[in-house]
């Protein structure tokens, strides 16, 4: 997309105010050199990218992708041994994040090569496979959080795609990236040292200094939140639930002339001020006309590389600065180049004190960081960017290519872009705000600056403004209403509605029973409760009880309206006349409300009351993250941070864990977590790994519904995922091999169906770890991929057939741990099988999103972006995906121990040619994308084999529901559903 405008300039300004710092502003000398051993504290900003991630609310928001078209001839042996130069110099990019005590830290993994795996692909199929590729997931515990990749169009012409985690980058380090990059490929190409410079600093030596400055930051943040006092978020968007995983980005784009920009630079000049504060001016003019509100909060971004010892480092300096600009009221009629005196002000202001954290500004914040809604104060964002530098290696020509991943980290962000073609952007999260409105602002911000380049002069009433209407539902709550639940004192609903009870029953209720996978609904409103709503569903894409509660709170007309929680039933109790029986519902929230209580108390000061609101209590992200953690513990029942933000009270905490402990049942066991003491083994248990996972999930409710006994290895923030009867929770991780010895001790069998995909080193050592420590008799399978085979004869490939070069490194390591199961099969106590899948489709979220991986996700997001498909020439014979339904997948693994021990085999359903699966997926995401053939085709696609399965033939049998375009179907609806 665009890289940030360096405004070193403001900040230069802002210090030029005054030798002293400015009133609540830190003092600190410069940062100490030499990085300490040991694992080191996560600066505030990494923190935020660490608990965003935690919270299952990061992912590809927070990835930066960066590309280049490099034409010549590309050594790249010499680009490898750069990108390992690169990560050696720069501990950052080869950092690993882990937790201890409830605290994150971060430590330096041992330098070591970074691949750069090759793919032949055209210049038309590159963009799929570079969006595919930046969209795939990071995992901070294990990292690396610098992936590459080589597409290779021709023996002279490449792409080349790096992409990071924002937790290690900003915009200010790319350069210095780009840099020491060509300076190490020159060196490696030429056979000679680089002769570069050692950093100054290593990042860590600069989060260390910036914790040790705590309190004095902590004091700043105080005296910048009473800044904000009283502001409130912008009254144009909606409120988006915290649980959104994905918050998909729609851009309005309108070309700006050389004129424009010129013009508005001289703006700027004439009243001492950047450009870029001339573009948040317009921002907020044309906010003020939006909304006829006076008292409108921005955020922008600001950073720390003012300081001479940080401008060369690596590693994420930004910090959100929110801009807080009282404007003339509605009836007053200023010149917009007073209203630039007034933000400028403001922003120079916020300049003054930008090494106050954010983070620390809103747990100051409390409760008034947020709307009654929900909406954060910060929703809205204003920049002035450059297109993004390519990745310039010496002797190439270097172009930059840009990868959009299409998502939002704003509700709102009003842009301008300052190059060779000036462009006014509005970027928008349709979520928050609909397309129509949106467009709407975006021609007035464009005119508006197109009018002030030329006459800043004229009073507002003669610039373009526009009133729109107001999204927020803040607008329709009467003061002192809550939103979550409680009415006021007099319109309290009945404590029992359901669908026996005719026209009038609750909205909540009413809206429910609209969706047409609910096929009950009722609402339970306790004596001196909150109002709880329980729901049955049906269907294979059955919603969530979260999921369910997000779609009311964006349509009840009435946000009072909005039960405190959703919770799905098998059947709902009810009376012989109809009502619902409270008596027989699942769990008493008061059972955990104590617990609850005393853990907020902990982390949060007094003891709350049953109805207290966290934010209201100033709680935070971190704290949410560690009150799950610590009622995990004592409860020994699944519970996450979002969980905590999502859910707010005391008492709607001690619900949802009400909930969990009821799904669970009389058999669920689960150590607490952390412990190290020895399981209680039921007789039969299976050990289960990645069941939090698309295909273990299908796993566990196949085992479940056969009443074995299940120990499900997850880590602690997904067991919340795995939580059902007879289920017992065994915290863990790949990586962490005690917790894998502790997992597998006393279990009679063990399905291992969980891998990192990219740690190939940690997929060996778990599985060497699993097989040593299994002692049962029941079995042991390995779920492993057909990518074991490579690339054999075109034609039917048998079951347990020679694998053929080449292998893609995913393969490989599944081949090793094939090997590493194989080989122990003669001494083990029971049965071993390996059984080979394809890709795996289902309704589970994990499967949808892979869709964006691989070759199904090139066709993929051509589909979503209109953009042409390319498959190979149906002359070079069939090609297409083998495929297998998660659900069939499970019936094959869990019946493969008494059918196919120490063999080898395929779990197959069936296989689709590309030409029929990129014409469903254009018919399902309404594209209009054309399909078309040619030699250019990805050659990714050239997948002439099909795959025998014969040994499982019988549990690999389609049932109702389980054809390639139903699934197809429930898999893009639910994934066009959030962008």
């Amino acid at each position: 997309m665009t890289a940030p405008i360096d405004q070193a300039e403001l900040l230069r300004r802002a210090r030029g105010r005054s030798r002293t710092p400015a009133p609540g502003a830190p003092a600190a000398g410069p940062v100490p050199r030499g990085t300490a051993p040991g694992p080191a504290p996560l600066s505030h900003a990494q923190q935020r990218m660490w608990l965003m991630d935690r919270l299952g609310q990061g992912g590809p928001r927070y990835h930066v992708p960066l590309a280049t078209r490099l034409r010549g001839p590309l050594d790249r042996e010499a680009l490898a041994a750069a990108l390992t130069g690169l990560t050696a110099r720069h501990h950052i990019l080869r950092t690993r994040y882990g937790h201890l005590d409830e605290r994150p830290h971060q430590e330096v993994a041992p330098p070591a090569p970074v691949p750069l795996p090759v793919r032949d692909a055209t210049p038309e199929g590159a963009a799929a496979l570079l969006s595919a590729e930046a969209a795939r997931p990071f995992d901070l515990a294990t990292g690396p959080v610098l992936r590459a990749l080589l597409l290779r169009h021709a023996p002279d012409d490449h792409t080349l795609l790096l992409a990071l985690h924002h937790i290690a980058v900003d915009g200010g380090s790319l350069p210095v990236l780009a840099e020491e990059l060509g300076a190490l490929y020159a060196a490696a190409a030429g056979g000679r040292p680089a002769g570069l410079p050692e950093p100054e600093l290593q990042y860590a030596d600069y989060a260390r200094w910036e914790r040790a400055r705590d309190d004095r930051l902590g004091a700043a943040a105080t005296a910048r939140a009473d800044r904000l006092a009283g502001a409130v978020p912008l009254p144009l968007l909606r409120p988006v639930p915290p649980g959104t995983p994905e918050r998909r980005a729609v851009l309005h784009s309108a070309p700006l002339t050389a004129d424009t920009l010129d013009g508005l630079r001289r703006l700027g000049a004439r009243h001492g001020a950047t450009a870029f504060t001339v573009v948040l001016t317009a921002a907020f003019a044309a906010l003020r006309a939006a909304t006829g509100g006076s008292d409108l909060v921005l955020g922008c971004a600001g950073g720390h590389r003012s300081r001479p010892e940080l401008r060369r480092l690596i590693g994420l300096q930004v910090n959100t600065l929110p801009v807080r600009a009282r404007l003339p009221e509605p009836d007053g009629d200023p010149a917009f180049s007073e209203l630039l005196a007034t933000v400028r002000t403001a922003l120079l202001d916020a300049q003054e004190h930008h090494e106050v954290p954010f983070d620390l500004v809103v747990e100051r914040l409390g409760a008034a960081a947020r709307g009654a809604d929900g909406t954060p104060l910060l929703a809205v964002s204003c920049d002035l960017v450059h297109p993004a530098e390519p990745l310039k290696l010496p002797g190439l020509d270097a172009e930059a290519v840009e990868v959009d991943l299409g998502l939002a980290k704003f509700g709102l962000t009003l842009l301008v872009e300052d190059g060779p073609s000036p462009r006014c952007l509005l970027q928008h999260d349709p979520a928050a705000l609909d397309g129509a409105t949106a467009g709407r602002l975006h021609a007035v911000f464009a005119a508006l600056l197109t009018a002030v380049a030329a006459d800043a002069d004229r009073p507002l009433s003669h610039l373009p403004g526009e009133r729109l209407p107001g999204e927020s539902l803040n607008d329709d709550l009467p003061h002192g209403d809550s939103p979550e639940g409680e009415l006021p004192d007099g319109e309290r609903f009945p404590g029992a509605a359901g669908p026996a009870e005719g026209p009038d029953r609750h909205p909540a209720v009413a809206a429910l029973l609209a969706d047409p996978r609910v096929t009950d609904a009722a609402l339970h409103l306790a004596e001196h409760g909150p109002a709880l709503a329980y729901a049955s569903v049906t269907g294979p894409v059955a919603p969530s009880g979260a999921e369910l509660r997000a779609a009311l709170r964006r349509g009840l007309a009435e946000p009072g309206a909005l039960p405190l929680a959703v919770t799905l039933l098998d059947r709902i109790p009810r009376r012989p006349d109809g009502t619902l029986d409270p008596a027989r519902l699942p769990g008493a929230p008061t059972a955990h409300l104590d617990a609850v209580r005393d853990v907020f108390a902990e982390l949060l000061g007094p003891r709350p009351g049953a109805e207290d609101d966290f934010f209201g209590l100033g709680g935070h992200s971190l704290v949410a993250v560690q009150l799950a953690e610590r009622l995990r513990a004592r409860l020994g029942l699944p519970l996450t941070g979002l969980d905590v933000l999502e859910r707010r009270t005391p008492r709607a905490l001690a619900t949802l864990l009400a909930e969990r402990a009821a799904e669970r049942g009389s058999g669920a066991r689960r150590p607490a977590s952390g412990t190290r003491a020895t399981p209680v083994t039921r007789s039969g248990t299976v050990l289960l790994t990645g069941a939090s996972g698309g295909v273990g999930a299908a796993l566990l409710q196949e085992l479940v519904a056969q009443g074995r006994p299940v120990r499900a290895l997850v880590r602690p923030e997904s067991a919340h995922l795995v939580a059902g009867s007879g289920v017992e929770v065994a915290e863990g991780d790949l990586a962490d091999r005690e917790s894998l010895r502790r997992a597998v001790e006393g279990a009679e069998t063990v399905i291992h169906a969980a891998c990192t995909f990219t740690e190939h080193a940690v997929d060996l050592a778990a599985m060497r770890t699993l097989v040593e420590g299994w002692r049962g008799t029941g079995g042991f399978v390995f779920v492993s991929s057909i990518d074991a085979y490579g690339r054999p004869e075109a034609g039917e490939v048998p079951e347990g057939g020679p694998s053929a070069g080449p292998l893609t490194p995913y393969g490989r390591a599944k081949l090793d741990c094939e090997r590493i199961l194989l080989d122990a099969a003669p001494s083990a106590r029971g049965p071993v099988a390996v059984v080979r899948s394809p890709i795996v489709w289902g309704p589970h979220r994990r499967l949808r999103d892979q869709l964006r991986w691989g070759a199904t996700g090139a066709l993929y997001q051509s589909a979503l972006a209109g953009r042409p498909i390319l498959l190979p020439e149906p002359a070079a014979g069939w090609a297409g995906a083998s495929w297998v339904h998660s659900a069939a997948l499970a019936r094959a693994v869990t019946a493969s121990l008494g059918r196919a021990p120490g063999r080898i085999v395929n779990a197959v359903t069936g296989h689709v040619s590309w030409a029929e699966f990129s014409a469903e997926l254009v018919r399902l995401l309404g594209s209009s994308s054309t399909v078309g053939y040619g030699p250019e085709a990805e050659a990714e696609l050239l997948r002439p084999w099909h795959y025998r399965a014969d040994a499982l033939a019988g549990p690999l049998t389609p049932e109702p529901g389980e054809d390639w375009r139903a699934v197809l179907a429930a898999m893009t609806a639910r994934t066009a559903g959030a962008h």
